[in-house]
């Protein structure tokens, strides 16, 4: 290609439809190994920084993480106005704790993770992105099932952060997007919480697991939001779904909301703040029609199956 110089041997091909795909040049592999759950890398890919690959699905890296992190994290935060209780269902990287620890009210953060090998590689080759959050003495790594953790929990929690890995179908977190599994949230949830998911691409051709997964959601919770960040890294703007028995403020002022953030937070945000938040909340029209047209609900006997896995190599 006329002005391009590939200056790498070994790419990660991700697959995004069956007619695209993303190459990621990898320019040094720091980690990589099989674990009881999951193919598991941890590469420098040079422009963006490191990252992490699970199953050759890009996860997050050091360049820009923070435009999917901090939109995961904050605005249940915001709209709770000062959690003290929160749980992380995957989030083995340590960035999504490291968010909800900016937030002076909260006083323990949990930690779900089933994949052990995954957790102490990012401990140990992504200081980047957990910047010590697992050291905090209000957060706790649990290795477990989610679903199982959640099962030991009623009323509790103000807010919970799936931050699971996509749910290939021979995968780990498959079952972690289903009805069943947001029930399960629900029930952990105080009634004044807010439960957020991770979930999936919001660009045209690739929605139909995030419309999908919102109307799953509003099968459980009152009140549901999609809301999405454009993450470079991910080639497609990224979809999350805020659900709560409370309302949520789709129109939030942004002066209000920094003002929250100066009084119960500790300020270190790079992308968040009461703007970008009214921003987010803002669901385009495309979508809103999307999921208004939509009757599928996932279930277990019914769970979706996200495209495409990806591959390491030459």
């Amino acid at each position: 290609m006329p002005g391009a110089r590939l200056n790498a041997d070994l790419w990660i091909t991700e697959y995004m439809t069956p007619h695209d795909v993303y190459h990621h040049a990898v320019v040094r592999m720091l980690a990589c190994k099989k674990t009881p759950f999951q193919e598991m890398c941890i590469v420098d890919c040079g422009t963006y920084g490191k990252a992490l690959v699970l199953d050759g699905k890009w996860q997050s890296c050091t360049g820009d993480e923070f435009l999917y992190h901090e939109p995961l994290v904050h605005p249940a935060c915001v709209n709770h106005g000062g959690p003290e209780k929160v749980m992380i269902l995957g989030g083995g990287e340590g960035a999504a704790a490291r968010e909800a620890l900016k937030w002076k009210t909260v006083e323990k953060v949990v930690i779900v993770d089933i994949d052990s090998e995954v957790v102490e590689a990012c401990k140990e080759h992504l200081p980047e992105i957990h910047q010590g959050a697992f050291d905090d003495p209000r957060c706790k790594m649990i290795i477990g099932d989610a679903l199982d953790y959640l099962d030991q929990s009623r009323n509790e929690w103000d807010t919970i952060i799936s931050d699971l890995s996509d749910p290939l179908e021979q995968g780990p977190s498959f079952k972690l997007f289903t009805k069943e599994y947001f029930e399960k949230c629900r029930r952990a949830l105080k009634d004044s919480g807010f439960f957020v998911v991770q979930a999936g691409p919001t660009a045209p051709p690739e929605m139909s697991l995030h419309v999908r997964l919102v109307k799953t959601v509003q099968a459980v919770f009152e009140h549901v939001l999609s809301y999405s960040s454009q993450v470079p890294t991910f080639a497609s703007p990224w979809g999350f779904i805020l659900g709560g028995n409370q309302p949520i403020n789709q129109r939030p002022d942004p002066e209000t909301v920094d003002k929250l953030l100066a009084e119960k937070t500790n300020g270190n945000f790079r992308m968040f703040d009461g703007e970008t938040l009214l921003g987010l909340m803002q669901t385009p029209k495309y979508i809103r029609q999307a999921v208004a047209a939509e009757k599928h609900i996932y279930t277990l006997a019914e769970p979706p199956k996200f495209f495409g896995k990806g591959v390491v190599g030459q």
